[in-house]
């Protein structure tokens, strides 16, 4: 089988690690960098050029898309799909769940549970937003934030008015969110392939931080999930039409609350944390579903 993964660096783990599994099964694998490729469109006729030249249509591609590359990574997907290739992230997914505020009023409309979030682009009415939000502490968080940059406690009102001040003059897409106190800085990454749940680890945010990526000094472990919270993980990628998808949660005192789903979460971490080879599980969906 002919696979294409759509990377902007092969040495990335991630990359590496979908290689490795995928030559373990004897296909045939390329690393092509989405950035570098070229879209001819015509009337019946959807070609990709790769370094100048001609990419022959492969069986299945594997995109992982950066946030810096999501519109053009879309795009080189969409042409894929539009030649009748499988792919294991679609581009109208990419795109709905990188965008936080879409992706927010996805689940909430799908009657999942999410933080309270607050969402204005009028600044007069900066005061009274955060009142909606509820108690203090708040989280402050840019729209278009990634491994948890871009987002700030703020543990007074006083204090929000002047950040929110600060986003909206550099017209910076903000979000305000309830915090969850009981979450103890920790939040739960579930990764799903083809509506399996194939791991699970808990990220604990380090001494004295809020934020528990793993880039911000977050520690990781294995971790169970209840009847309730694996239900919530997997509704949560289909919303979002997703095949393989990394769903964050907090555990609250209503119940788990979905954070964000993201559309090309990174193998590193958890596969480094629970020891399960989940580059190879993407691989066998692959085998099943491509054509």
């Amino acid at each position: 089988m002919k696979i294409i993964i759509l990377s902007r660096n092969p040495s990335l783990y991630s990359t590496r690690s979908l290689v490795r599994a995928a030559e373990r099964r004897n296909h045939d694998v390329e690393v092509i960098d989405h950035m570098q490729c070229d879209l001819v469109i015509q009337e019946g006729e959807m070609e990709l050029y790769y370094m100048g030249g001609k990419i022959y249509t492969p069986d299945a591609i594997i995109p992982r898309i950066g946030t810096s590359a999501t519109s053009h990574g879309s795009a080189v997907i969409r042409q894929f799909e539009c030649n009748k290739v499988y792919t294991t992230l679609g581009s109208a997914p990419l795109l709905t769940a990188r965008d936080k505020l879409i992706c927010l009023q996805v689940l909430a409309a799908g009657g999942m549970g999410v933080p309270r979030s607050v969402i204005s682009k009028n600044y007069f009415s900066m005061s009274r937003m955060i009142d909606r939000v509820g108690a203090l502490p708040i989280v402050i968080k840019l729209l278009k934030g990634t491994h948890g940059l871009g987002v700030i406690l703020s543990e007074s009102k006083k204090n929000a008015e002047a950040i929110l001040e600060t986003f909206y003059k550099t017209n910076q897409k903000v979000m305000m969110q309830e915090f969850i106190k009981e979450a103890g800085g920790a939040d739960v990454r579930v990764f799903i392939v083809n509506d399996e749940i194939v791991g699970v680890m808990k990220r604990q945010a380090a001494a004295g931080e809020f934020r528990s990526n793993l880039h911000r000094g977050g520690s990781s472990s294995i971790d169970t999930l209840t009847e309730v919270e694996k239900n919530a993980a997997i509704k949560a990628a289909q919303l979002m039409g997703l095949k393989v998808a990394g769903v964050d949660m907090l555990r609250s005192q209503r119940g788990p609350l979905i954070l964000e789903v993201n559309a090309s979460p990174g193998l590193e971490g958890i596969e480094t944390t629970t020891g399960v080879d989940i580059a190879g599980k993407i691989i066998s969906m692959v085998e099943k579903n491509a054509k």
